[in-house]
């Protein structure tokens, strides 16, 4: 798994406020009970920001996904996050997916951890795409 940093164009890691939204690629058409390919690296930014998961799938399908975070890069727990209808409500339950969607989770802000990846277990005819927004 590769670690990526998570700068947009203006980012420092002990920068000002003033930065722009780093996108980072956490998997792409992946299949299986696996951890996104790619892990964010963060770095000192607290600002939320969102993961995007975009599913294809075959018969009987189904995956359980989980937004998790690391202060470490070892020890990983589940993030808060939200549904965009929802904005201020988080969660931090694991997402079940049985169908073909695109969604956008928001990342509640203020909450410190370092890396970010996706988890995916249970997984049945399902192929996921996942992007964070930081």
């Amino acid at each position: 798994m590769a670690t990526v940093a998570a700068f947009g164009a203006t980012d420092q890691p002990s920068g000002s406020n003033d930065r722009t939204i780093a996108t980072v690629v956490l998997g792409t058409t992946q299949t299986g009970n696996v951890d996104t390919t790619n892990t964010a690296d963060r770095f000192g930014n607290y600002r939320g920001g969102a993961v995007v998961i975009t599913s294809t799938v075959g018969g009987t399908p189904t995956v359980t996904v989980n937004i998790q975070g690391s202060f470490n890069n070892s020890v990983w727990f589940n993030v808060p996050y939200s549904l965009v209808a929802t904005p201020r409500t988080f969660v931090i339950t694991a997402i079940t997916i049985t169908t073909a969607v695109t969604t956008h989770y928001l990342l509640q802000e203020t909450v410190p951890y370092r890396y970010l990846k996706c988890v995916y277990s249970a997984n049945t005819n399902v192929t996921l795409t996942a992007t964070a927004y930081l």
